[in-house]
C-alpha cells in the first residue's frame, strides 16, 4: 500500500498563485497553468521526496526544503509528517536571494 500525503498551500503560495494569474493577464491561459500548478502539487501526495533541496539554501545549510519545477515556476515545499506543505511558488527567472528578500522585507 502506498503511504499518501497531505498537500497544504500556506497564504504565501497561494498569493503566489494568485500574482501568477495577475501576471499571465490572460484568464484561458491563467486557468491552465493553475491547474498544472495543482496536479504538480498533487504529484507529491506518493513521493514527496523526489524534489531537490532548493540549491540556494543547501548553499547555507538549509536542507529543509525540497523543489519541483513547472518552468518557470519553482515550488517550494516541506514534508512534515504525512504533510506536504507548498510555501512558495517562485518565478524561477529571478534571483531566489532577491525574491525572499522582498518576501521578507513586506
Amino acid at each position: 500500500m502506498t503511504t499518501r500525503y497531505a498537500i497544504r498551500w500556506t497564504p504565501e503560495a497561494e498569493a503566489d498563485a494568485a500574482t501568477i494569474v495577475d501576471f499571465l493577464n490572460d484568464p484561458i491561459n491563467a486557468e491552465k497553468v493553475l491547474v498544472q500548478l495543482g496536479e504538480k502539487a498533487d504529484s507529491l501526495q506518493t513521493l514527496p521526496e523526489r524534489g531537490r533541496v532548493v540549491p540556494e539554501l543547501r548553499e547555507i545549510g538549509v536542507l529543509a526544503y525540497l523543489e519541483i519545477v513547472h518552468k518557470p515556476w519553482r515550488m517550494v515545499y516541506k514534508v512534515q509528517g504525512r504533510e506536504v506543505w507548498i510555501m512558495a511558488v517562485l518565478d524561477g527567472r529571478r534571483d531566489l536571494t532577491d525574491l525572499l528578500f522582498e518576501r521578507l522585507t513586506r
